[in-house]
């Protein structure tokens, strides 16, 4: 593939699309720049009864500018009060600070314990009251940690805590991601490293969404008693972000054929390894949108704008999947096809804008001068 330099593509693209990843090479377009739609070559609608295309006329997105570069491995990343921004090293163990006006960067500390192999290492983080959360492969497991960071000028994490231990690790499939729900409850998505029975066994901390209290246990309402399972049947879960009307909403690493957004309900099997994308049998909840595997590879989704928006590693492009309550309003629409490489995550700053990290420096992308990267996005 060829990044593409100097356009911004929006309009139309597929609804049932591909993951994958690789990418080319090529330099960041103009801030202020655009051009016309382009469509992706597979299209399909939900039903698998035809195809379609969203109107040229829909949003589009800018690359307003760069806010920093030169990043190694980035995945992670999570806002302060103040607006700036902390990111985490998969494969370097680091926490880095990024002025969200100037993009300085500052060196907040490594995170002792992290044992990064393959798709392993220090992953996602949120921030809640004067803790840092992060999400890393251990020597012996996947965890949960949290550290005492005030987000001032010049503090430093404090030692690890554990927060939830015990999810099965590996060279792959080790999900990551983290956040705080609308309920104050802690998310986390994980993955089955490649042994599928994992997301079909409730009692299995792998294939799932976890719902817990900031301190690891088991949150009020969780469907199965006693435990921090919230949905399972999952393959790699990389994405979760919650609406405006706080659905939660999941993306996920399909297998050859499918990848996946669904919107996630307690207690829900989500078919893994027994189904991929829309199977429509009983028993298991079909996605709310599907992508072939080599335009998408989801990994990180915000919620803004009346719309779920998809980075994609593999695809490497941005999708908008416009949301009306809890079905989709349109088809899903692609935007920065091939311009930057591999995306690894999105985040909502307000406001109509978005940041997104590129992720050419994991092993599987072809980095550049200056890569990697976090963009400054607004939608229009």
């Amino acid at each position: 593939m060829i990044r593409r330099a100097g356009r911004v593509v929006w309009g139309a693209a597929a609804l049932v699309l591909v993951a994958g990843c690789s990418s080319g090479g090529g330099t960041e377009p103009p801030a202020g720049t655009s051009s016309p739609a382009v469509s992706s070559p597979a299209v399909t609608s939900p039903s698998g009864s035809g195809s379609s295309a969203a109107s040229p006329a829909g949003p589009a997105v800018r690359v307003a500018g760069t806010l920093t570069g030169d990043l190694r491995s980035p995945w992670g990343l999570a806002a302060l009060p103040s607006g700036d921004l902390l990111v985490s090293s998969r494969d370097e163990r680091t926490i880095t600070r990024v002025d969200a006006e100037t993009g300085r960067k500052t060196l907040v500390g490594e995170v002792p314990g992290v044992v990064p192999r393959g798709e392993g290492g220090l992953m996602g983080l949120a921030w809640r009251d004067g803790r840092l959360y992060a999400y890393l492969t251990a020597e012996a497991d996947n965890r949960i940690v949290r550290m005492r960071y005030g987000g001032g000028d010049g503090d430093r994490l404090g030692p690890p805590e554990a927060v939830l231990t015990g999810i099965p690790k590996g060279t792959v499939h080790n999900g990551g991601r983290i956040a705080f729900g609308p309920d104050g409850m802690l998310y986390a998505g994980t993955g089955e490293r490649g042994e599928t029975g994992l997301a079909q066994s409730v009692e299995s901390l792998g294939g799932k969404i976890l719902r817990m209290t900031p301190e690891g246990k088991p949150a009020p309402g969780n469907p199965f008693p006693g435990s921090v399972v919230y949905s399972y049947g999952h393959r790699n879960v990389q994405g979760l972000a919650w609406d405006a009307d706080g659905r939660l909403w999941a993306a996920e690493f399909g297998q050859n054929t499918w990848d996946e957004l669904n919107l996630i309900e307690p207690g829900r099997n989500y078919g893994w390894p027994k189904a991929e994308g829309r199977a429509g049998v009983s028993g298991f909840v079909d996605p709310v949108a599907q992508w072939r595997t080599s335009e998408a590879s989801p990994s990180g989704i915000a919620y803004a704008e009346g719309a779920i928006w998809m980075a994609g590693l593999r695809g490497e492009r941005l999708w908008r999947v416009p949301l009306s309550g809890a079905e989709r309003s349109g088809d899903p629409q692609a935007f920065l096809v091939e311009e930057h490489g591999r995306l690894r995550t999105v985040l909502a700053a307000g406001d109509g804008r978005l940041w997104l990290t590129t992720s050419e420096t994991d092993t599987r992308g072809t980095p550049e001068a200056g890569d990697d990267k976090i963009l400054r996005l607004e939608v229009r």
